[in-house]
């Protein structure tokens, strides 16, 4: 029996996310398409928001987070930019379906996503850890003062 698909949640970004999430989906437009287009989806779909106003429970980059999936999975993960990705170190990229689904949601919420297989499985996010202020040096912190 194939999965019920469901209407995507409402999220919620920050503008800096926002700004350096669209620069970084337009320039791997071309090298993953895919991928890149799923993002700027999201993104469209985003309500904007300061970053000093956005709840400590939505995911934004660099959030540690827990989710639950309709497989029975149980991870936690933090969400990064690419050149910090490390599956080992639960570091997911932002440009993988699963980390372009993650972006912007709340704590609670579910989110149809489609494997690289094809397959359409659904995620729960079942927490997110408060922010801790980046260290400088940090990628996610130089792209956004960039």
């Amino acid at each position: 029996m194939a999965p019920t698909k469901h209407n995507k949640p409402a999220i919620r970004v920050t503008r800096s996310d926002y700004e350096s999430l669209s620069r970084l989906a337009e320039s791997y437009s071309a090298r993953n398409p895919d991928v890149a287009d799923q993002l700027l989806a999201e993104l469209d779909r985003a309500r904007v928001v300061e970053d000093a106003r956005i709840p400590a429970d939505v995911v934004r980059m660099g959030s540690r987070l827990r989710f639950t999936t309709d497989a029975g999975e149980d991870r936690a993960v933090t969400l990064v930019f690419p050149g910090e990705a490390d599956i080992a170190e639960g570091k997911v990229s932002i440009l993988t379906p699963i980390g372009a689904a993650l972006i912007g949601l709340s704590a609670g919420q579910s989110i149809d996503w489609t494997a690289r297989d094809g397959r359409i499985h659904r995620l729960t996010v079942e927490n997110v850890e408060p922010m801790v202020p980046a260290a400088p040096g940090q990628a996610y912190r130089e792209l956004r003062t960039a």
